[in-house]
């Protein structure tokens, strides 16, 4: 349940901050940078998918949450980095950071939502 809500606020938060910066949403796909874009999300998806099979425990729930805002951080600004590169004429960056510090936020202090509990 949880993840549904977080899924759709984030979405709207991007929708939101699209339309208050009049953002016309491009995929890095489109651009030149679509191999980069590629290889880069893989990379960082194999590394972090070879170090939760060798280096978590899965018994903390705090080293668990550490780890998920660390892939968070790093694919988020990832892509806004290559947004801020390939897509010139867009502020489509300033959205994606939006998103990622949300949700750094939510996820930080999910621990104190009463409803999970």
């Amino acid at each position: 349940m949880f993840l549904i809500v977080l899924i759709t606020l984030m979405f709207m938060t991007e929708k939101i901050t699209n339309k208050i910066l009049r953002v016309e949403k491009v995929r890095i796909s489109e651009t030149p940078g679509k191999n980069l874009d590629r290889w880069g999300r893989g990379i960082i998806l194999f590394v972090f998918l070879s170090a939760l099979w060798s280096g978590i425990d899965f018994n903390s729930d705090t080293l668990i949450k550490y780890f998920f805002m660390s892939y968070l951080a790093i694919t988020l600004g990832f892509q806004a980095i290559m947004e801020f590169i390939f897509i010139k004429d867009s502020k489509q960056y300033i959205s994606t950071m939006m998103l990622l510090i949300l949700s750094l936020v939510i996820v930080y202090n999910v621990d104190n939502f009463p409803f999970l509990e």
